[in-house]
Formats: C-alpha cells, sequence, structure tokens
C-alpha cells in the first residue's frame, strides 16, 4: 500500500467530503413553495370551516319540507331575487368607479360592471370573498393603471363598504332592541357592530393624523394613503352623497333578495325582521374563513332568528336560496369571464 504525506491525505479527504452527494449543501427553502403552501393550508382550513359549520346548521334541517314548499310562484320570487343581485353589482361598479378614479386606477362602467361580475365568480369558486377581489386586482393591475393604484382601489372599496355597513346597523338599533329580546343577543349585536364602526372610525382618522412618521413606517404609509383616499371619498362635495346613496343602496339591495326568497317559500317573516337580522348577518360573514360565506351565513342566521324570537329553520331556509341567488349571478359572471378578452390573453401567454 502506497503511503501518501499527511497534506496528501487531507486534501484526498477534502475532494472526498466535498464531492460527496450526501453533502452537498442545500439552500433556503424557495419562497414561492412556502407561499404557495400556506395558502393550500389555509384554503383547506376555510373548506373544512364552511364543512363543519354547514352540517352544524344542516343537521336538523328538514329539506323535504323545503322543497314542497318551492312551487311555480317562488321560481318567480327566486328570478326577482337574482335580478336584485344583478342590480346590486350594478351599484358596487359604480361605487367602485367612482373610488377608483380617486386612486388613480380609472375605469369605464363597461370595465367596472364586467370585473365585478368575473370577480362574482370567483368569490363563489375560491375560498372567502378575497378571491374575487384578488381577481379584481388582477384585472385592474395589469394595465397602465398600475398595481399599486389597483390595490387602493380594491382596498378603499372594502373599507367603505364596511363602514356603511356599520353605520346603518347603528342607526336601526333602537328597532333592533325591540326584535331582539334576548340579552345575549343583543350583546353579541352591539359587540359585532361597534368592533366594526371602530375599526372604520380609527382606519378614517389615521388619514387625518398629522405625524410625519406614519409615512415612513414599513407598510403603513400604503394604509395612510387609502385612508387619506378614503377620507376624500367620502367627505368629497361633489361625490361623496354618491358614493355614500351607492353603498347604503348595496347593503338594502342584499336585504331585498332576502325577502325575495322568503317570499318564494311563503317564510312568516316580515319585511322589518329581514332589514334589521340581514345586515349584521352580512358584516359578521365579511370575515374570510369559509368559501362564498358558505356555513358561516347559514349559522349566523340560525343564530340571529333564534335572537329574535323566530323559527330557525326559516332562517336556515332563507340563507341557502339567499346563497343560491348569488351563486346564479356568480355563474353569469363565469360566463363572462370565459368569453372575456382578458381570459384569451391569459391562455395564449406561456
Amino acid at each position: 500500500m502506497q503511503l501518501l504525506p499527511d497534506g496528501a491525505r487531507n486534501h484526498t479527504k477534502a475532494v472526498k467530503v466535498t464531492g460527496s452527494p450526501s453533502c452537498k449543501r442545500t439552500g433556503p427553502a424557495n419562497p414561492g413553495n412556502t407561499r404557495a403552501m400556506r395558502q393550500i393550508l389555509l384554503s383547506t382550513a376555510k373548506i373544512l370551516v364552511s364543512a363543519a359549520l354547514l352540517y352544524l346548521a344542516l343537521r336538523k334541517t328538514d329539506f323535504s319540507d323545503l322543497v314542497s314548499r318551492l312551487d311555480l310562484a317562488s321560481v318567480g320570487w327566486i328570478i326577482l331575487a337574482v335580478i336584485v343581485v344583478l342590480l346590486q353589482a350594478l351599484a358596487a361598479a359604480l361605487r367602485w368607479r367612482e373610488i377608483s378614479a380617486d386612486c388613480g386606477a380609472p375605469l369605464t362602467i363597461i370595465q367596472a360592471v364586467r370585473y365585478i361580475m368575473i370577480g362574482s365568480f370567483f368569490n363563489q369558486t375560491l375560498p372567502s370573498s378575497i378571491g374575487g377581489d384578488a381577481m379584481r386586482l388582477w384585472l385592474v393591475g395589469r394595465g397602465s393603471a398600475g398595481w399599486r393604484a389597483a390595490a387602493y382601489s380594491i382596498f378603499v372599496d372594502r373599507a367603505i363598504g364596511l363602514i356603511a355597513l356599520a353605520v346603518m346597523i347603528v342607526a336601526s338599533l333602537p328597532w333592533s332592541y325591540r326584535l331582539i329580546g334576548d340579552p345575549h343577543g343583543r350583546l353579541a349585536l352591539l359587540f359585532v357592530d361597534f368592533a366594526a364602526l371602530a375599526a372604520g372610525a380609527g382606519f378614517l382618522v389615521l388619514g387625518r393624523l398629522p405625524w410625519l412618521w406614519l409615512k415612513s413606517l414599513r407598510g403603513m404609509h400604503h394604509l395612510h394613503r387609502c385612508s387619506v383616499i378614503t377620507n376624500h371619498a367620502l367627505f368629497s362635495r361633489d361625490r361623496g352623497w354618491r358614493i355614500a346613496a351607492l353603498s347604503l343602496l348595496i347593503h338594502v339591495l342584499a336585504v331585498v333578495v332576502a325577502w325575495c326568497v322568503a317570499r318564494g317559500i311563503a317564510a312568516p317573516i316580515r319585511f322589518s325582521d329581514v332589514f334589521l337580522l340581514i345586515p349584521p348577518v352580512m358584516l359578521i360573514i365579511m370575515i374570510p374563513v369559509s368559501i362564498a360565506g358558505w356555513g358561516v351565513r347559514e349559522a349566523s342566521m340560525a343564530l340571529a332568528f333564534s335572537y329574535a324570537g323566530l323559527p330557525t329553520h326559516e332562517g336556515i331556509n332563507i340563507s341557502l336560496l339567499f346563497g343560491a341567488a348569488f351563486f346564479v349571478v356568480g355563474a353569469f359572471g363565469g360566463l363572462v369571464w370565459i368569453f372575456s378578452a382578458e381570459k384569451a390573453e391569459k391562455d395564449l401567454r406561456p
């Protein structure tokens, strides 16, 4: 056996060690893969939440009773509900168009309506309503406005909708207290509404603070800028009243949709009851923990109806048909997406 000097032996060992496949250095995890895995886990969690809440809400539901109450007159009321959802989409497009102009992302009426309809489709097919917002962001951001202006327009649009809904619920509290006699129900209503109102008020105040250091904080300058845009949009003499009126109209139309489906199954519910109970439920389902609000809406409706002393199963029935009306409009939005120029361009990209 041939002996090697110590230096040669060390060099040989070094070559063998570094050349060994088992000792190759592995780089840091791919951020894209980590983000994708996180998104998959989040989507799975939302699917499980929707399934669990739907099971809890529907386990005692008599579907045969619901089906037996559907007749030709019911179809007419449900078609009317779908038409009202389409009108709500139009009102949402008009409001978004007003807001996007302040954000530097101007839209035509046709563009706004098309993008809202496409967003409604992705709201129904992706976990939570954030899927529709992400699609609207892509549709606007890919144009000349840029991603920042597109993101601002959608964030401000959501914030104004939340503020309008919270104000609407606060304004109806005296009548809600007459309807909801349960002390736990009253406390839950106060907590949910004033939490949303406090968040909205704090967001508006942020844009009026004179502290310059807010703009230098990481991420805070974007929130500050959105707050400034929201203040300008809501309190503008020229367009503020239009944005406020459209925001309230959107929520009132949601109440009308619920009233139409209630009439479709001849539920013993007054319009005033629906007007007082639907807005708090709509506020709760803004929390992105389920797919298109399914499960959360049914559980919230059952709880709201029980607090008001109304038949719980009627709340679940109304919620199911309410969701079905929005699902139909989402299907129309899917057709708009399938035949859109944006989808054709996306499919042609490698």
